[in-house]
């Protein structure tokens, strides 16, 4: 019997352990695998990585495209996130003027964000965040286009359960030397669902060199292995004729668990 006991105590000082490990890890912000991105940081002095494969078959300027994506996210202060989006290739058939298939590299940009109304629960969360273009590529792009640079305004909110992300997006757009003005608007709610999150969202922009919109709904489940390690499956589809018609999008966010710096007490 006492055999009996001390094994079922070093089984829950095991358990407790590990959930105090757990705990322990800090807790990854994924802005994927969704369009809409949220208005709080990733915590400070953790780099995140943000990494993905993108399907997309039904295109105006191609017939199907396999695309490799990656963000990196460092937030140097509570109100201040530096950030790397990049595009190692997409690999396209049938893009338009060619028959033949394609491996090309895609784009590399940077950015900030900037939170500029701090909250937590039902007190939102404002946010703004910048980003540049710094290699264009020459990938074939999809029915949203790719622009030399973008500012959004960034709003999340809990309500119960429920989380929001609303994106403000206001894009410049270029063809040669001619630049244009591109909008766009997310909105993406978020529900715990046993140990998932699902999340439906609705996204526009505007196509300001062919006089379209692009208009999508995206359904996604993401999983958190644990607090800094989070796995995502999503599924887009157009509902315009100018939209990319379906998306598939998989991927994982990892948040490194040492900290680049030591905190300030």
């Amino acid at each position: 019997m006492r055999v009996s006991w001390c094994f079922v105590a070093a089984i829950s000082i095991g358990i407790a352990y590990a959930q105090a490990q757990k705990s322990a890890l800090p807790t990854a912000n994924p802005g994927r695998p969704t369009v809409s991105s949220p208005a709080t940081l990733t915590p400070v002095g953790y780099l995140q990585f943000e990494n993905g494969i993108a399907f997309d078959d039904g295109s105006a300027d191609f017939s199907t495209q396999f695309g490799v994506n990656q963000v990196t996210k460092l937030t140097v202060s509570p109100r201040f996130e530096l950030q790397g989006l990049f595009a190692p290739f997409d690999y396209s058939t049938g893009e338009t003027g060619s028959a033949t298939r394609a491996t090309q590299p895609g784009g590399i940009s940077a950015g900030v964000q900037m939170v500029m109304l701090p909250g937590a629960g039902m007190k939102p969360t404002l946010s703004l965040s910048y980003v540049r273009s710094l290699y264009g590529g020459t990938a074939p792009d999809t029915d949203v286009g790719s622009a030399l640079q973008g500012v959004t305004f960034l709003w999340s909110q809990d309500f119960g359960r429920f989380h929001v992300d609303m994106n403000g997006v206001f894009n410049e757009e270029t063809q040669g030397d001619v630049r244009r003005a591109q909008f766009g608007q997310t909105l993406s709610i978020s529900h715990p669902l046993g140990p998932l999150v699902v999340a439906g969202e609705l996204w526009h922009f505007t196509q300001p060199f062919n006089n379209g919109n692009a208009v999508g709904n995206l359904w996604a489940l993401s999983y958190a292995m644990r607090n800094n390690l989070v796995f995502d499956v999503a599924i887009d589809h157009g509902l315009t004729s100018s939209s990319t018609q379906w998306e598939g999008l998989a991927g994982f966010t990892y948040l490194l668990p040492r900290r680049l710096w030591k905190s300030r007490k």
